[in-house]
């Protein structure tokens, strides 16, 4: 199998461990299992004395029980019998593809997003086409184009709510728009949703599981819940034959999860709402140093993210933005993520929902590295 590399995995692992400033992360500020049992009331002492005790099995082949229950409560519809768990939301989605997807099957997916969402199902060599969200149109999907590609026989449209990297956020109405586009041809909906729960308002973010009975959400414990280290994901589908199809492949490639994450993860989501409570608190004042930089620094500019934890930030300069980042990371030690692993130049991915000062000092070196330019005169993009 042929596959296009995955851009932004390869940038994040050539320079992440040398970033001084490390504001190309996405995941909300990682945490401990000690600041995991401070945050959920649980006695350490007491799980690794248990645990302690646990024979190392394959474990819950399906799921740890608790874990299933963490997630349920995640959604409206969803039971333990709807949930595959994945090695991350990575494994997650690309085990849908997987699972699914046959070489010829037509898949509308958009773009900017997650990488997986085209390069897998392009590498099964599906037919897949492109609905290129636009600034113009504040990075959401134009359901026009989507019902103009989703043509009769389309296997699946593939969504991400929140964008990654945009921070765009589609509206419950906007949702049920492309459900109802989906339901009219039979085709599934495939919608990462590893930024779910993260909006900078209050109110609850609907799920593409709970509002169609062929959508499929994919999710992890990486992002909102601040544990990337377990490596843990799901699929949630209300469609028995997509969980009987993923359960049959993962038999290949897969067979169960770590004991050890699934444990980790059932405490963490059944304290979720403490969880949550310190994720959003991050965000939403990060989004506010992040803005308050944007309105000062005149080269900049963006779409305000509602929602996630990155930010789509263009620069007027006339620089393509793998070489301006990779300078910029060489003399400041500033690291983000360039747009064009995005497929949108002149750019750069924030990510803002780790520590607060290592964000304001990331983007003091940034404006720092553009007064840089400036000195050199360095020509600005043509408007």
């Amino acid at each position: 199998m042929t596959i296009k590399p995955f851009k932004v995995e390869e940038w994040m692992n050539q320079y992440e461990v040398g970033a001084k400033y490390n504001i190309a992360e996405t995941c909300v500020d990682s945490i401990s299992l000690e600041e995991l049992w401070q945050i959920t009331g649980i006695d350490g002492n007491a799980f690794w004395a248990d645990f302690c005790k646990k024979r190392l099995t394959y474990g819950d082949i399906e799921g740890n029980p608790r874990f299933l229950e963490g997630i349920c409560r995640l959604y409206r519809s969803i039971g333990p019998e709807n949930i595959v768990p994945t090695h991350g939301a990575a494994g997650a989605n690309h085990h849908v593809f997987y699972s699914l997807i046959n070489p010829g099957d037509r898949i509308v997916s958009i773009m900017p997003t997650y990488q997986q969402l085209y390069s897998i199902p392009e590498s099964f060599h599906a037919d897949v086409a492109l609905v290129r969200l636009t600034r113009e149109n504040g990075y959401l999907p134009d359901l026009e184009t989507i019902r103009r590609l989703a043509t009769p026989g389309t296997k699946m449209i593939c969504i991400n709510n929140p964008n990654n990297p945009t921070g765009a956020l589609i509206s419950n109405e906007m949702l049920h728009e492309i459900v109802k586009i989906a339901s009219d041809i039979d085709a599934y909906v495939l919608c990462d949703e590893v930024y779910r729960h993260l909006s900078q308002k209050e109110g609850w973010c609907e799920s593409i599981a709970d509002i169609y009975e062929k959508g499929i959400s994919v999710s992890s414990m990486s992002k909102v819940f601040s544990l990337a280290g377990l490596r843990l994901g799901w699929i949630a589908t209300r469609d028995q034959e997509v969980v009987r199809a993923c359960f049959s492949h993962r038999d290949y490639n897969l067979i169960s999860c770590g004991m050890f994450d699934e444990e980790i993860a059932g405490i963490a989501l059944a304290g979720a709402d403490k969880l949550l409570e310190r994720s959003r608190s991050i965000v939403r004042s990060n989004l506010a140093a992040l803005d308050q930089w944007i309105a000062q620094e005149k080269h900049a500019s963006y779409t305000k993210p509602l929602a996630g934890t990155t930010a789509l930030v263009f620069y007027d300069f006339d620089m393509p933005s793998r070489d301006l980042c990779r300078r910029m990371y060489e003399e400041t030690g500033a690291f983000v993520t360039p747009g064009e692993c995005f497929e949108e130049e002149h750019s750069m991915r924030i990510g803002y929902a780790g520590d607060p000062a290592v964000l304001k000092e990331g983007l003091q070196a940034i404006s720092l590295f553009f007064k840089t330019l400036e000195k050199e005169g360095t020509p600005l993009c043509k408007s």
